[in-house]
């Protein structure tokens, strides 16, 4: 299968490219296509990641060539991570809304393009924030089917690692997910964390220690509060504090602070963690394997009379996604997941 990464000169794109073809994901009879922009500086940044790319898999790189516009992308799979992102500067203010108007052109701009190609389009993975307009704005295009976003994938790996940490395992030895919006109304499910070779007994144990009395509604609220503390800390330029903050908190808040302090300590996103996520889920497509993933889908009412976009539990098939796993929520896990799909159809709103 071919496969085009749009925004392969960025940081993000780099890491992928390199995770690929590291791990040989994709054959040599592959081709792999490298897309920035006309005329900016991505342009010349994508022949020296071309020439880098062959030297350090001369033998068994597949064709790698390089893209320029929309319409010359001809693949199977298309990883959209270009556009703009959060500043890494802790004293300048985020506006959700403001980055979705940003890059809404851009989606529009490449959903366009594929799905003025003759044949099936191909399939589409979202990595480019906010992920969820992003995937409402080729679902819309080339049908929902065909698009699901990767940072659910990101946010859970991160989920489980936390949980291993706890409990002094492997983080492939805990089954856990996080739904809901990939930002502020992340939806940690407590309720169905499965650890091999760890008793019930323990991980239940270590659940009722963590959830305590808390109710997953309130988890937004807890997490802007702990991000506001987190960049006091580093405006203060003390990252040591700011590490050690992060560390101290319950698993769920550690998960979803720490690429905050990533972000904002390291000045650039969570490269490796985010190319790491891209890159299972297109090994998976790939190989053809019916797998569960946590996915920003478009839903039509199948789970939980659901409509619109969320991280829900996506069934992988051959051209993007088939089903969603009816996996079952607490109660309040339920009611944050609907809370986390109001404030992702807020975001919509305010960028159409």
């Amino acid at each position: 299968m071919d496969l085009a990464i749009v925004g392969a000169a960025g940081s993000c794109g780099r890491q992928l490219a390199v995770q690929l073809l590291d791990e040989r994901v994709l054959l040599p009879s592959a081709r792999l296509q490298l897309v920035g922009h006309h005329g900016g500086p991505s342009e010349g940044e994508l022949w020296g990641l071309r020439a880098d790319l062959k030297d350090a898999f001369v033998d068994d790189a597949p064709y790698v060539e390089l893209v320029t516009e929309p319409e010359q992308i001809d693949a199977d799979i298309v990883v959209m991570l270009a556009g703009g992102t959060v500043p890494t500067d802790p004293n300048l203010p985020f506006d959700r809304a403001a980055l979705g108007r940003e890059n809404y052109r851009l989606f529009a701009a490449y959903a366009d393009a594929l799905a003025r190609q003759s044949g099936p389009p191909p399939v589409v993975i979202v990595q480019s924030n906010p992920v969820e307009l992003g995937v409402q704005v080729f679902a819309d295009r080339l049908g929902r089917h065909r698009v699901l976003g990767a940072a659910a994938w990101s946010d859970t790996l991160r989920f489980r690692g936390e949980i291993a940490a706890e409990l002094g395992v492997g983080r492939r030895q805990v089954h856990a997910y996080v739904l809901g919006q990939h930002g502020l109304h992340l939806v940690p499910v407590w309720s169905q964390i499965h650890v091999k070779g760890v008793d019930a007994a323990s991980v239940d144990t270590l659940v009722a220690r963590i959830r305590s009395e808390r109710f997953m509604p309130d988890f937004p609220a807890e997490l802007r509060a702990e991000v506001e503390h987190l960049l006091e800390l580093v405006r203060t330029s003390n990252a040591q504090s700011a590490y050690d903050f992060v560390q101290s908190l319950p698993a769920d808040l550690r998960m979803a602070v720490k690429p905050y302090f990533i972000h904002y300590t390291s000045g650039r996103t969570t490269e490796v963690t985010t190319a790491h996520a891209v890159a299972d889920l297109v090994t998976h497509l790939i190989k053809g394997e019916h797998r569960v993933f946590p996915a920003q889908i478009a839903l039509e009412g199948e789970w939980l009379d659901i409509h619109g976009v969320v991280a829900a539990p996506t069934l992988l098939g051959l051209e993007g996604w088939d089903a969603v796993y009816p996996l079952e929520l607490a109660e309040d896990e339920a009611e944050a997941l609907a809370v986390a799909v109001a404030a992702v159809d807020e975001i919509l709103q305010a960028c159409a």
